[in-house]
């Protein structure tokens, strides 16, 4: 008994004398059941399987099907890179690369400042803001197609038209709209602008509500005017979503579709023909070449992730100064 008490008790997490000590985990694995992480790997790996399963796996199938000639009925057949050669020769691929250059250009120079002019009116309205956010909203709401085909009645090229109506009462008109090619792309500029404008909007009216007051009654107080608030502590507060609604729009008006598709088809004479309604047209024409439009996929992902690339790393220091 006193050699008991003499001993003293066992401390907690020990092993009692002459009892084998359980070896302790060892590996990685050991390591991730310790902290939990095994846990939370199960919890997550359904996402990760339906990540992988609609994310990587399509993509991954897309760079097996460009190198392949298939129409999705037929056995496919390896072709190497002659789709990548085929694509490149093609000798529509550089008026649309021009065509969609050209959309992308006008795109910037008049819907880029517009959501944000709007919006910079719209944070100074101090009666029903919400309604003016609301309506500025609402092209977004109607869905694509139907908004195509409603201004497609506005784009009439007789004088009855809608737009060559309202411009009869100025004395101008009648213009040919989507009749004519070096009017065409405008027109689906000014008809994708009015569809998209509204959720850039909103982006913009959220970040201007993180913008200080004490900034622009510090302005006001050394006397700056609207046009110098709007420069010196306006835009430099949106900076970053600036930057980063700049890289969205590239992006999406590289990839414009539905109104060329929908308006015109790519005439008049190819003039809105673009890269997407050349893939269509190669997976969808008479030709059905799936792997000559995955193909020209690819290249068109790789061009603009080399872009983006550039353009975030162009852009870093000036979006964090």
């Amino acid at each position: 008994m006193a050699s008991t008490l003499a001993a003293g008790p066992v401390r907690s997490g020990t092993s009692a004398p002459g009892r084998p000590r359980p070896p302790a985990p060892r590996g990685r694995a050991a390591s991730l059941r310790r902290r939990g992480g095994l846990s939370t790997l199960v919890i997550a790996l359904p996402l990760l399987l339906c990540f992988g399963l609609f994310s990587w796996f399509p993509i991954v199938r897309a760079v097996v099907m460009s190198v392949q000639f298939t129409n999705l009925v037929a056995p496919p057949e390896f072709v190497g890179p002659d789709n990548f050669t085929y694509v490149l020769a093609d000798p529509l691929l550089p008026v649309a690369v021009r065509n969609t250059l050209w959309f992308a250009v006008l795109a910037l120079v008049f819907g880029y400042p517009l959501p944000l002019a709007a919006a910079v009116a719209m944070s100074e309205v101090r009666r029903l803001p919400g309604m003016f956010a609301a309506l500025a909203y609402l092209p977004v709401v109607v869905p694509p197609v139907v908004a195509v085909l409603l201004w497609k009645t506005f784009y009439g090229a007789s004088g009855t038209g809608v737009f060559n109506t309202i411009a009869g009462w100025f004395g101008a008109g009648p213009f040919p709209w989507l009749q004519d090619p070096a009017w065409a792309m405008p027109s689906l500029v000014l008809e994708a602008t009015w569809a998209a404008a509204g959720g850039t909007v909103i982006i913009y009216l959220a970040a201007l509500k993180g913008v200080a007051p004490e900034l622009y009654d510090a302005a006001e107080v050394d006397g700056a005017g609207i046009w110098r608030k709007i420069w010196h502590v306006t835009l430099p507060q949106l900076r970053g979503v600036l930057f980063v609604t700049l890289i969205l729009q590239v992006i999406g008006t590289s990839q414009v579709f539905t109104e060329p598709y929908l308006f015109t088809g790519g005439g008049p004479a190819n003039s809105t023909t673009t890269i997407l309604l050349m893939i269509y047209n190669y997976a969808f024409g008479g030709r059905g070449d799936y792997g000559a439009a995955t193909a020209l996929s690819l290249l068109l992902a790789v061009v603009l992730a080399i872009l983006s690339a550039i353009y975030f790393r162009l852009t870093r220091r000036w979006s964090t100064t």
